[in-house]
């Protein structure tokens, strides 16, 4: 195997997905690894058996709370990968089930779900908090493993191109100025946005679209959906897209292809 191909898709709940088509989607698209957020089941009640049906090998890391957060992990059974880790050693944010990281070859995936401030200033105040913590968490493993790919929905838009309507959204949790900060130190500390990597000036692709106001049909989303690659990668990069057409979740699946 040559090269990588990997999806990043927030699903806002995986049975609620594979209702709409995400089994067949996946059929179709046939990708290596698909990286999935928002998980929203035990993994004694997700269908494992339709991934490994059409040849994946699947990993979840689910929430203790019912029905809420949690990541999942679904690989093509001849992608050799290992040391699966099912959270980041950090009690609060295991609970949560907000981590999974897996190696493949010199190459670590990291997928994470982002809390989100949406629902009030404690929330809010986790976020911040994650922010501050998976930035050392982050910093910590770099040492170890150079090349990282670290995806997930992570609750920030970056730019003002990354947002339907950044003045109107200048207070909103998600675009906020200490948020936005955060993610260009986040940048220059050595990370690579891997969408602006190739697409630095595109406009108006955005990865999650408000459920209220036909925002979807308007396309007046946020691009908060990324796969950030450390800059030991850059020369591994291929190429990197935003399939806004695929409609599965309120979010859409993000692509990252690498040479190994």
């Amino acid at each position: 195997m040559k090269t990588l191909e990997i999806i990043s898709y927030n699903v806002n709940g995986i049975r609620s997905a594979i209702s709409k088509g995400l089994i067949e989607w996946m059929k179709e698209s046939d990708y290596d690894v698909y990286l999935f957020q928002e998980i929203k089941a035990n993994e004694s009640d997700i269908p494992s058996e339709l991934f490994h049906n059409i040849g994946y090998k699947t990993h979840w890391f689910s929430a203790q709370k019912k029905g809420y957060s949690g990541v999942g992990v679904a690989i093509k059974n001849e992608v050799l990968h290992e040391n699966i880790v099912k959270g980041m050693d950090i009690h609060q944010y295991d609970f949560e089930g907000r981590l999974i990281r897996l190696d493949i070859g010199d190459v670590t995936l990291i997928n994470s779900y982002f809390p989100s401030g949406t629902t009030g200033e404690e929330r809010q105040g986790v976020k911040m908090n994650y922010l501050s913590d998976f930035y050392n968490y982050i910093h910590d493993l770099k040492k170890q493993r150079s090349k990282v790919i670290i995806a997930g929905d992570y609750n920030i838009c970056h730019q003002a191109i990354d947002i339907h309507d950044p003045v109107g959204n200048k207070k909103s949790s998600g675009f906020l100025p200490e948020e936005r900060e955060w993610m260009s130190s986040y940048f220059s500390s050595g990370f690579i946005d891997t969408f602006r990597f190739f697409h630095p000036e595109i406009p108006h692709k955005y990865s999650w679209w408000s459920t209220r106001a036909n925002s979807r049909n308007n396309n007046k989303g946020w691009r908060i959906d990324y796969q950030i690659a450390t800059k030991e990668l850059e020369a591994q990069l291929q190429d990197a897209n935003i399939f806004m057409d695929v409609k599965h979740s309120d979010h859409c699946p993000i692509y990252l292809k690498i040479s190994l």
